[in-house]
């Protein structure tokens, strides 16, 4: 019962984000992976501090979990300067980011996560304090409205998206610096494990890292998440021992299999070909099947399975590969998706 309650402490989510926040490189040489952007970003850094002048406006896009919100703290780190973090849905008005931007100290980061998603208004205010440091406060309203010019401190905006092509141009172009995240190799995951082990105190063999790294979607957060999962099936039922076979048998336990598949993807894909026989299905009938709204399966599910080649989307729906029968121990049909021509 003890070990029962431990699990719904409501102290438990604020633990696991200290440990995952403790875990985040601090320092641009310490930052594993995304060789091409620290490069790039060294040199927009390294200029900034030689002309003490700020950086350009720098755009990270990515998939979640590849180092956006890290870098930003970084670039806040290397400048030695305060950060300040926002999102763009909680920027619903042109108030909110005028607010924001009324207090910033000189040569101060901004960094909005999620930036596609912020209200037009207040979008259209970062426009004119990105370029020329200042924004208009509206007073008042109708025709007696005033617009009076308010400077603000010279800053950095870090901007972070999911989806840059919901950006609009102008806000896009602004930006003086723009960073593509990619997803992590097998061998740069293994570096990540291997550094988290060491902070965790976690002795981390180099077949587990590798066990674990195969099955985390080439993301570091996938891969740090799914370590201290495995540390603690080892410490439970392993004697605190991790190697291979203790890490495989873990993540089988939370249901990721060796491909990093975990149980909605494994359930998208049952549902395509045993209900629908591989397809094609429209995206709503497909995530009413599971019992998900679209968007989850869209956004959560679909990107790594469409990398995994696995599924694929056609104009009349998705469709099932000839992998995806295989992965799931079914035979393709003549006819699937990427089987190549019978013989």
């Amino acid at each position: 019962m003890t070990f029962e309650r431990e699990l719904v402490s409501p102290d438990a989510d604020g633990e696991e984000r200290q440990i995952e926040a403790a875990l985040r490189p601090k320092r641009l040489a310490e930052f594993i992976g995304q060789a091409r952007v620290r490069e790039q970003l060294s040199l927009v850094l390294e200029s900034a501090l030689r002309r003490q002048r700020p950086p350009d406006h720098v755009l990270m896009n990515g998939s979640p979990g590849l180092g956006k919100t890290t870098l930003a703290m970084i670039i806040a780190a290397e400048l030695s300067a305060p950060l300040r973090i926002t999102s763009g849905p909680a920027l619903e008005r042109a108030g909110d980011l005028a607010a924001i931007l009324s207090t910033l100290g000189e040569g101060e980061v901004l960094f909005i996560d999620e930036i596609h998603r912020m209200a037009r208004p207040a979008e259209e205010m970062l426009y004119m304090a990105m370029e020329d440091f200042r924004v208009d406060i509206v007073v008042g309203k109708g025709p007696g409205a005033t617009a009076i010019p308010l400077d603000i401190a010279p800053f950095t905006l870090v901007g972070a998206t999911t989806r840059a092509g919901l950006l609009p141009a102008p806000l896009r172009d602004r930006f003086g610096f723009t960073a593509h995240m990619d997803f992590y190799e097998t061998g740069e995951l293994e570096q990540v494990l291997r550094r988290s082990a060491a902070l965790l105190a976690v002795e981390l063999p180099d077949d587990a890292a590798n066990e674990i790294a195969r099955r985390s979607r080439g993301t570091p957060r996938i891969a740090n998440r799914l370590l201290r999962r495995v540390r603690d099936y080892a410490d439970v039922r392993a004697g605190g021992v991790v190697d291979r076979a203790v890490a495989a048998r873990a993540l089988e336990l939370y249901e990721v299999d060796g491909e990093g598949l975990d149980r909605l993807d494994r359930a998208v894909l049952g549902a395509l070909l045993r209900k629908f026989g591989g397809g094609p299905v429209g995206l709503s009938t497909l995530a009413v099947s599971v019992g998900e709204e679209p968007e989850t399966v869209e956004v959560v599910a679909e990107p790594f399975l469409v990398r995994q080649g696995l599924i694929a989307r056609t104009p009349r729906g998705r469709v099932a590969t000839a992998a995806a029968w295989t992965h799931l121990g079914m035979t393709p049909p003549p006819d699937a998706f990427g089987a190549g021509p019978s013989t």
